[in-house]
């Protein structure tokens, strides 16, 4: 039996709205493992900014659903960062599906995404941080018209510190961000857009969407 006749047709059709999402070039976006507990089928993607980065982004898909799209996909994943590209941020984005629903998501589908980024050690002391994180996020979504209910969220900062022969690497802080919603549709090219842009927020690439502030001091080595 072909292996896409075993895939629902709803989630077929999500991974082919995450096939239309429009990223930006700085964003390098490939397929990753996905988690096999969390749901019956799940899509998911690793996601790198880097400071001089002109590759476009992909968007693969995930296990039997991905030979829908093989013959538009080029073979092989992105490579490797050169050496002069400074990481500004990393992230996951990870599409669940459970054809019998969740009451705890409140729906068939739920997306999962996890951001982190390194910041300047002194503003960790901006208690403001975790809600500007959060913030961008509904702001990103908002703003790509991407419905969704039952979201929920961890912004988590983690100070780094060097000692004996690293003594001399400066203290970092990183902010990380883990967050899910349910998706009002099966339609989730949006919600891949907005998160795509929200990782671009977080390495603290222009423009920002409206009414957002980028923090300052951002680290960019």
């Amino acid at each position: 039996m072909n292996a896409l006749a075993q895939v629902p047709a709803d989630f077929l059709h999500a991974l082919g709205t995450l096939r239309k999402a429009k990223c930006r070039s700085e964003l390098r976006l490939a397929e990753i493992p996905a988690p096999s507990r969390l749901a019956p089928y799940a899509v998911a993607l690793g996601a790198e900014v880097f400071s001089r980065s002109t590759r476009p982004g992909r968007t693969p898909v995930h296990g039997p659903a991905a030979m829908a799209f093989s013959s538009e996909n080029n073979p092989g994943s992105p490579g490797a960062a050169d050496d002069e590209d400074d990481e500004l941020a990393t992230g996951r984005f990870i599409l669940l599906h459970d054809p019998d629903g969740s009451a705890v998501w409140d729906g068939e589908f739920r997306i999962v995404t996890y951001i982190r980024a390194q910041l300047e050690a002194d503003m960790g002391n901006d208690a403001m941080l975790g809600s500007v994180a959060w913030t961008w996020l509904v702001d990103a979504l908002e703003s790509h018209s991407a419905q969704y209910r039952a979201a929920g969220g961890t912004a988590t900062r983690i100070l780094s510190e060097s000692f004996g022969t690293l003594a001399d690497r400066p203290e970092t802080i990183d902010i990380e961000l883990r967050a899910s919603w349910t998706p009002a549709s099966s339609d989730v090219q949006a919600h891949l857009e907005a998160w795509c842009d929200m990782v671009c927020t977080f390495a603290g690439l222009p423009p920002l969407p409206p009414g957002v502030t980028p923090l300052p001091n951002r680290r960019l080595t």
